[in-house]
């Protein structure tokens, strides 16, 4: 009896751990006498003791490595420092236990010479302007060099590009004399188009002015013909009324002797009057007759 427990707390010793639970989103590399023997997925398994061994546990999510700065010279010969994050998932887990020893450092030789490569075809304005092209022919050249490890590179960043300090100050005086230019540009186009609104509004004022004058001398000009107009019909009237009322010989001296003095309203006005007064009055019948005449 006691050897029966002692032999069913040594089977439980050494059956139970052989049970394994894999769990989501992991594999277990599994090796039997040595050799390869298959890939456990999620679930539970079974390994024989002493036969089979669990050679890896590999993860399937997409990783992310910030790798360190890596000193690259560009083709213009500027020694810069440049790191890098790279997106990689683990696609085969046999291939990546057996593919290549420390894949993770394998990796990041790998990014460290490849951006080398494309770094030295490129000046330095080009290496601070393309990092899409850098990015893009990276995860290329890694994608087709880790496949055989088991290894899908789903993206390359290119993170921090630090040049040179003496390449620094330069590039920040190259940039505060583009904003001063800039600066300068705008300030002179602000003082050309408040030149050329002032001229315009000064157009246009004058404008108004000479509009205005316009129509003040057309007022001016139509009030006095309107005055005269009046004039002449208030002394239509006055003569017509005259005629009607058959005026006698001394109303039309009296009319006389007014037109007379219309007449000698002017400066260098001469009137020679008759020596007889009495020839006034005959004068002022030949008037009415001579006014009768235009009226008919």
């Amino acid at each position: 009896m006691p050897f029966l427990i002692i032999l069913l707390i040594l089977v439980g010793i050494i059956v139970i751990p052989c049970i394994k639970v894999v769990p989501q989103s992991k594999v277990y590399v599994v090796e039997r006498l040595g050799s390869y023997y298959t890939a456990w997925h999620n679930g539970v398994h079974f390994k024989i003791p002493f036969i089979d061994r669990i050679a890896n546990v590999v993860l399937l999510k997409e990783m992310v490595r910030d790798f360190d700065p890596q000193p690259v010279i560009t083709k213009d010969n500027v020694t810069m420092q440049i790191d890098t994050v790279v997106y990689f998932q683990i696609t085969d887990a046999k291939l990546y236990t057996y593919g290549v020893e420390y894949p993770i450092s394998a990796i990041e030789s790998l990014t460290a010479t490849t951006l080398r490569n494309i770094i030295g075809e490129l000046e330095l304005d080009q290496t601070l302007t393309s990092r899409d092209i850098i990015n893009t022919k990276m995860r290329a050249i890694l994608d087709e060099a880790t496949d055989p490890w088991g290894i899908k590179v789903n993206r390359v960043e290119v993170k921090n590009i630090l040049p040179p300090r003496d390449i620094q100050d330069a590039m920040e005086k190259q940039m505060r004399a583009e904003r001063e230019r800039r600066e300068k540009i705008l300030q002179a186009e602000g003082e050309k188009k408040s030149s050329v609104l002032i001229a315009e509004g000064e157009k246009e004022s004058a404008i108004l002015r000479a509009e205005a004058e316009k129509e003040s001398k057309i007022k001016r000009a139509e009030g006095e013909a309107e005055a005269l107009l009046k004039i002449k019909t208030a002394e239509a009237e006055g003569i017509k009324l005259l005629r009607e009322a058959k005026a006698d010989k001394a109303v039309l001296q009296l009319k006389s002797y007014e037109t007379l003095g219309k007449m000698a309203d002017g400066q260098s006005t001469k009137i020679i009057l008759p020596a007889d007064l009495q020839n006034v009055a005959t004068f002022g019948t030949v008037l009415q007759e001579t006014m009768n005449d235009k009226k008919n």
